[in-house]
């Protein structure tokens, strides 16, 4: 995880979107707030397109940097 980026990188893939883990607040962010039988590509969660725009808000509402 590089420490000069963003907490987490949200990358568009049409009718998905994958949140990439930058920081271990991002980590702990998730472990605390993502139900346990999210989906994973790789590191990234992988979020639907409707829900998406909520989950950044959430994140940015507690204090983490999205981009």
């Amino acid at each position: 995880m590089k420490s000069n980026q963003a907490d987490f990188s949200i990358e568009n893939h049409g009718s998905i979107f994958l949140f990439r883990m930058n920081s271990p607040a991002a980590v702990q962010w998730v472990a605390e707030n993502v139900q346990r039988d999210a989906q994973f590509f790789g590191d990234a969660l992988i979020v639907e397109t409707r829900y998406a725009r909520d989950l950044a808000v959430g994140m940015i509402a507690d204090g983490l940097e999205v981009s």
